[in-house]
């Protein structure tokens, strides 16, 4: 072989370019790591979504054969006071929950992000209520709060004070749902604050305090500013739990006293499987998930203007 006919082999440079067939074999490799997660959001998401909205369409009582009504149902729904009085229900509960929750977490992370002796087993015991069944908690909470065998109310005894029926007074019931939903996510919570503490770089604090920013200042320069990735996602899926609640409030108290704790989603139960009106209950169950819609797209827009990702 020629110098020449090596020299122009070696020079001749090999193609980067991926050929359809190799194209086409990723996508199907994709395709099949993918599918088990698909197929479970297609079944358990996306079909029943859709029969839910054809389902809000129609009269249905599970029994007779469906009869399709169109958009009277949406007008039902609001022909009444009770789904209305409903959300403005849920919406009192989730001002009362997600404030005093995010406050909660945030200060348990910024207490254990000092790295104290036994902030390990802080952590443990924060974290615990998670893990734990919301009906399970409820359960246990409607004893602590029992007017008579309660343990609150005998240690309010203890000190010459009469406890009052927590569960039953329209002004105490619906603060210690929120209490026992605190309660179980402030901890769980606490990680997202405590990881994005974790991942502030401890050179701005240094840089910060050198030129004479106090705690306070850096507080309010650096660590909100730079926490608002896991303040977002705390917020959003609190948010979007807290409109969902149905199991803490049913087991303490099944929407009472009256209807103070009646939140939309234990009132669409009670359409459906007290009412029997299917095609009600699909359409509040419409019209709450677009509220939930609207909000979580409020939260996005506002902080997506202030919200700094990379860290310099």
């Amino acid at each position: 072989m020629s110098v020449a006919a090596v020299t122009t082999g070696l020079g001749k440079p090999k193609s980067s370019e991926a050929t359809p067939a190799a194209d086409r074999r990723r996508i199907r490799t994709a395709f099949a790591f993918l599918a088990p997660s698909l197929v479970g959001v297609v079944l358990f998401l996306v079909i029943p979504v859709i029969l839910v909205i054809i389902l809000s369409l129609t009269q249905w009582n599970l029994l007779t054969p469906l009869k399709w009504v169109g958009f009277s149902n949406y007008a039902n729904i609001f022909k009444y006071d009770a789904f209305g009085h409903s959300l403005l229900v849920t919406a009192y509960y989730v001002v009362l929950n997600i404030p005093i929750q995010t406050v909660v977490a945030l200060g348990l992370a910024l207490l254990l992000n000092n790295k104290l002796r036994g902030s390990a087993f802080v952590r443990i015991v924060a974290v615990l209520p998670f893990l734990a069944t919301p009906v399970a908690m409820s359960v246990v909470w409607t004893w602590f709060f029992d007017p008579t065998n309660g343990i609150v109310n005998q240690l309010l005894g203890h000190i010459g004070i009469a406890g009052p029926a927590w569960l039953s007074d329209a002004a105490t019931a619906m603060p210690i749902v929120a209490f026992a939903n605190i309660w179980q996510y402030a901890g769980y919570n606490m990680l997202f604050f405590l990881a994005g503490l974790q991942a502030i770089p401890p050179s701005m604090y240094e840089a910060a305090s050198l030129d004479g920013a106090g705690k306070l200042s850096q507080f309010r320069r650096i660590t909100l500013p730079l926490l608002r990735p896991a303040l977002l996602f705390v917020l959003v899926t609190g948010v979007i739990g807290s409109f969902q609640v149905f199991d803490t409030a049913f087991v303490l108290t099944n929407g009472g006293p009256g209807n103070a704790t009646t939140v939309a989603n234990l009132n669409i139960y009670n359409t459906a499987f007290q009412g029997f009106r299917i095609g009600e209950a699909s359409a509040m169950s419409v019209i709450l998930f677009l509220v939930i819609l609207v909000v979580t797209v409020l939260q996005f827009t506002y902080f997506n203007r202030r919200t700094t990702y990379e860290m310099v």
